[in-house]
């Protein structure tokens, strides 16, 4: 009867492809949803991305079941011979999944062995006994709540991974030809999400740009905020404009080297993803958030050197003029774009604020240093994922100390939340990815990372890894740098 039960069907293949159907839909939701859904900055818009993702989660779990348990030969871009060896790839994506889980052990073991308990209307702190020399929390209710919100992101990143390296059915039948093609620089699953993110992320900036120009004080014209009610302080559905600078700073690189990649096809609608990167590039100009700024023109001036090098050294081969010109063309065009958008829309309103960098990062130097003997009184395990809100205020010299929500530093926040356990599981589980992507199409991967690292650069000075929406596409990019790899690596 049990081995039954573990015999491939029929009905078990139809089950497996409205699973991988099912995931894809609720995948390219939730890439739209995410930004759109006032950059999933509220509770509300929090747990709809976590139900999607559970439901992803599950999806997966009937996947792997009918392909590894019942042995379905699923089309897929990683599938190899029975014999193959492992490579370092598989090496890589293992140690990631161990990390993963450590680090959700990491968050669930801090919320059940609960430190403190706090009644934020009472401002009132209870104390109960734990185990100290295991991770633990002083604010159990935060705590939950980011272990139920890193478990969905969890789902979502392994779940994206293994949907994109699926293949099509048209894909699958143009392998089964007697002579196959060449397999894809990008399956058909990666190019159709690379185009949803091109298409949501440029109505995005142009709605942005809009609002922005027409002074409103409205999120996506329909929503006043609480925080941050002035105009200048919002940019398109964030309340914070840094937010937003950095959404827009993860996404653009990405639409730039996916062009970049594929502009040898020779396509015309390809000209729309340069267009697309220009509009979302002026974005954090426009925003007028000084450390989105910066980044945005350090990852500009990185593209250019790239990208023209590119074509300099390109005349040295024998019948490519005409091509390299045209694409050196498109490239100051792409930049000419960028930064025409950005000083008509943004400069007049960036310019006084970059006159006050100096003063601005004194303020936060303040803040960082009262925060700093936190991360000194727990230095292993932290004070607990998403305490810092509410462990700050036992750390303010008086009431007139700022209380600020978050610290504007996510490296010294997640050390103070997370302690040096949690902070160099973190960088483990990034370094995996890194290692893995590298082995990906060199152009994307290139500019994938050079998205990555602007974010990691810009969480010196701001917050971006606590806004959902953005640690989700940044998420979001690692997944398809995992999956690039993979398939590259057996085709």
């Amino acid at each position: 009867m049990f081995r039954r039960l573990l015999q491939l069907r029929a009905a078990d293949v139809q089950l497996y492809r409205l699973c991988d159907e099912a995931a894809g839909s609720v995948i390219l939701l939730m890439v739209v949803f995410s930004p759109w859904a006032f950059g999933t900055t509220q509770p509300w818009a929090i747990w709809i991305m976590n139900y999607a993702a559970y439901l992803l989660g599950a999806l997966l779990l009937a996947k792997l079941f009918i392909r590894k348990i019942k042995k379905f030969p699923a089309p897929r871009w990683d599938a190899g011979d029975p014999g193959d060896k492992k490579t370092a790839t598989f090496y890589t994506v293992t140690a990631l999944v161990w990390l993963t889980g450590a680090l959700l052990l990491f968050c669930l073991t801090s919320a059940l062995n609960v430190a403190a308990t706090y009644e934020p209307e009472k401002h009132f702190f209870t104390y109960h006994e734990h185990v100290k020399w295991l991770p633990h929390s002083f604010d159990a209710n935060r705590t939950w709540f980011y272990f139920w919100t890193y478990l969905g992101l969890a789902a979502a990143f392994w779940s994206i991974r293994d949907w994109l390296l699926g293949r099509t059915e048209a894909e699958e039948k143009s392998r089964r030809q007697p002579t196959p093609p060449a397999p894809p620089v990008i399956p058909a699953r990666l190019r159709r999400l690379l185009w949803l993110l091109a298409v949501s992320g440029t109505l995005l900036g142009i709605e942005a740009i809009v609002q922005r120009a027409a002074g409103s004080t409205r999120l996506l014209f329909l929503v006043h905020p609480v925080v941050n009610p002035e105009g200048d302080t919002q940019f398109g559905p964030y309340a914070y404009r840094s937010n937003a600078a950095q959404y827009f700073n993860l996404l653009w690189p990405v639409c730039l080297g996916a062009w970049w990649l594929l502009r040898r096809e020779g396509s015309r609608k390809l000209l729309f993803l340069p267009a697309a990167a220009a509009v979302m590039a002026a974005c954090p100009i426009i925003s007028s958030s000084r450390a989105g700024a910066l980044v945005a023109g350090a990852m500009l001036v990185l593209t250019a050197g790239l990208f023209l090098g590119t074509e300099i050294i390109g005349f040295r081969r024998p019948g490519g003029a005409r091509r390299q010109w045209r694409n050196i063309i498109l490239t100051l065009l792409f930049l000419t774009t960028t930064l025409g958008l950005g000083w008509y829309f943004g400069w007049s309103k960036l310019a006084p604020r970059m006159e006050q960098f100096g003063e601005g990062l004194a303020n936060r130097e303040q803040m960082y240093a009262a925060a700093r003997p936190m991360a000194a009184d727990y230095p292993l395990f932290g004070t607990g994922p998403g305490t810092f809100g509410t462990v700050f205020q036992l750390y303010r010299i008086s009431n007139a100390t700022y209380w600020p929500e978050q610290l504007h530093n996510d490296w010294l926040e997640t050390l103070i939340t997370f302690g040096w356990t949690g902070l160099l599981l973190a960088l483990a589980a990034l370094g995996g990815v890194v290692a893995a992507g590298w082995r990906a199409p060199r152009r994307l991967a290139v500019m994938a990372g050079l998205a990555l690292a602007g974010c990691l650069i810009q969480a010196r000075f701001d917050f971006p890894l606590q806004v959902h929406s953005v640690l989700f596409l940044f998420l979001l990019i690692g997944a398809m740098l995992l999956a690039l790899s993979a398939m590259a690596k057996k085709n």
